[in-house]
């Protein structure tokens, strides 16, 4: 818990380690435009306070190498990382805007073009 903390008070880190793993795993995960979504959200300026931290936990779950249910085992390996950013989500819903669903979206289809 304590190195969850210490890496949403890193927040410049905790972007580079999200967008490295992002890169590696977005064709992998089924939840990929929402963990973006929420990363425009909790990164954009007029975003509250309080749900900038909900959000950037969650992220930090995602990026964190030491979670419950470790992300190379098939199926399974990003379950906990989808239900820790469902729930964060639903707290903070109304905050995520279509601006950044929709800024999810393309840059999710610049990497699928890059891979292509």
């Amino acid at each position: 818990m304590d190195a969850m903390r210490a890496a949403t008070r890193d927040e410049e880190g905790l972007k580079q380690r999200f967008w490295d793993k992002l890169k590696r795993v977005a064709g992998k995960i089924p939840f990929a435009e929402d963990l973006v979504a929420a990363f425009y959200c909790a990164t954009d300026s007029k975003t509250p306070s309080r749900v900038k931290l909900i959000l950037l936990g969650a992220i930090a779950y995602f990026v964190f190498p030491m979670d419950a249910v470790s992300d190379f085992l098939p199926l399974l390996g990003f379950a906990d990382d989808a239900a820790v950013l469902a729930a964060a989500i639903t707290q903070v819903a109304g905050s995520i805007t279509e601006e950044h669903r929709s800024k999810a979206r393309e840059t999710l289809g610049e990497f699928s073009a890059r891979q292509a």
